[in-house]
C-alpha cells in the first residue's frame, strides 16, 4: 500500500482505521520500523543500469518517496553507485509525493530536460502515474510489485521484469 507513495499521503487519502490519527505520527512510527543498517534488495540490473546510463553520458537521477537516509542505504551501501547518480529527489524535496508529477518535473528542471526526452523506470501505480503526469516520454514499469498489465494501464510504456535489459540498451548507446 506505501509502495511509491509517501506514508503521510496514504494515511491521508486511503480509508482504514488510521483515520483518527495524526498521519505525520503514524509515518514516523512506521519509518522506526524500517531497519536502519541494512540495505533492502535491489532489483536485478540496478548496478548495471546505472553504470551504461553514467557511461553513455546519461545524466541519471533518483526520484524517490523515500528519503535521504534510505538512498543513501539503498543506493549507496546496497548498490554502490550513488557516486554515478547526477541528482537525487527525495521525499524532503517535494510538497507533493507521488503520484503528483512535482518530484519528475523538479528532476527534469534541474538536470536541464525536457520531460518528453526523459525516460523514467518505476515498479509503483503511483511512481508511473507520476512519471506519466509529467509528461516523461518513456515510461518504463517494472513488475517487482505490481503486474505489467496494471502498469501499461496506469501509463507504462513498456514493462521489464527487472533492469538488465534497460542496462543492455544503455551500454549500446
Amino acid at each position: 500500500m506505501l509502495t511509491g507513495r509517501q506514508a503521510e499521503d496514504v494515511f491521508v487519502t486511503e480509508p482504514g482505521p488510521w483515520q483518527a490519527h495524526d498521519p505525520a505520527v503514524l509515518a514516523a512510527e512506521v519509518r522506526a520500523l524500517v531497519p536502519r543498517d541494512v540495505p533492502p534488495d535491489t532489483l536485478p540490473g540496478t548496478r548495471e543500469c546505472v553504470l551504461a546510463a553514467a557511461e553513455a553520458g546519461i545524466p541519471v537521477a533518483i526520484v524517490t518517496s523515500a528519503r535521504p537516509d534510505w538512498v543513501a542505504l539503498a543506493v549507496g551501501e546496497g548498490v554502490g553507485v550513488l557516486d554515478r547518480i547526477d541528482l537525487v529527489i527525495t521525499a524532503d524535496d517535494v510538497v507533493g509525493g507521488k503520484p503528483d508529477p512535482e518530484g519528475f518535473l523538479l528532476a527534469c528542471s534541474r538536470l536541464g530536460i525536457f520531460p518528453p526526452g526523459a525516460v523514467a523506470v518505476e515498479d509503483s501505480l503511483a511512481g508511473i502515474r507520476a512519471a506519466s503526469a509529467a509528461g516523461i516520454g518513456h515510461v518504463v514499469g517494472v513488475t517487482t510489485s505490481v503486474s505489467a498489465a496494471a502498469l501499461v494501464e496506469a501509463g507504462a510504456h513498456t514493462t521489464y521484469a527487472d533492469l538488465l535489459p534497460l542496462a543492455n540498451l544503455f551500454a549500446r548507446r
